[in-house]
């Protein structure tokens, strides 16, 4: 990997000025952004999603815990592996105090394929603490594009059908048989006991809001390939 470039403190304080009037703009634009965010319209969700957690079946909207928004990681685990995705172990190891969440009126949980039972045992393995609820035998994942079946409903991620991926000069999306998961980032508000999806982000849209994604992009060796 090719270091920066050795300059004097006056070079240094040059460059990092011009550096900061993009960081500057960055700033005001994710601003813009996060706004216009905000003022998504959102979908009632009619659908009576049944999950599995520590204490037996609950619904979609038992998952709020009684808090009026909800933040849903849709965490790799498909029923037939021993053992969650390690991109996504990688992330939700991130994952600090929801306590801030929580003063914020937000719940936020993780929800997988796989049996309640291989989720539960591998968050002991790991020492996680957040909530992880299984959603076998429900179609919330596919509902929600995290799990592609063309069997079960028209394959699409991040908001592109299988042709446009396809089409693109990488190629196709995955390769590999029917079912296949991958992750995501869901939104949900509740008015009442009325439960609505406001926001969906996949692939990338993660990164974000990942601490150790952050700072290392304050870093001069960056990610370093990952």
């Amino acid at each position: 990997m090719e270091l920066p470039e050795i300059v004097s403190r006056e070079e240094w304080l040059v460059a990092r000025k011009r550096l900061l009037a993009d960081e500057k703009e960055f700033t005001r634009r994710r601003d813009e952004l996060n706004a216009k965010r905000r003022q998504l319209p959102m979908v009632e969700v009619a659908e009576d999603y049944v999950f599995e957690g520590p204490a037996g079946e609950v619904h979609l909207l038992d998952l709020f815990d009684g808090r009026q928004q909800l933040v849903v990681y849709h965490f790799m685990f498909p029923p037939d592996w021993n053992a969650g995705c390690p991109n996504c172990s990688w992330f939700v190891e991130d994952i600090g105090a929801l306590k801030g969440l929580y003063e914020l009126n937000t719940s936020f949980v993780a929800v997988s394929r796989a049996p309640y039972e291989k989720l539960a045992a591998f968050k002991e393995e790991k020492g996680w603490t957040f909530p992880w609820y299984s959603s076998a035998g429900s179609s919330f994942n596919y509902d929600y594009h995290v799990t592609l079946d063309e069997s079960v409903v028209p394959l699409s991620y991040n908001y592109r059908s299988k042709a446009e991926w396809d089409a693109l000069p990488s190629g196709g999306l995955v390769q590999g048989e029917q079912p296949f998961d991958l992750h995501g980032m869901s939104c949900f508000l509740r008015v009442d006991d009325d439960v609505h999806h406001t926001y969906s982000t996949y692939g990338r849209g993660c990164d974000s809001m990942g601490f150790t994604t952050n700072v290392i992009d304050l870093t001069a060796l960056g990610r370093q390939g990952t």
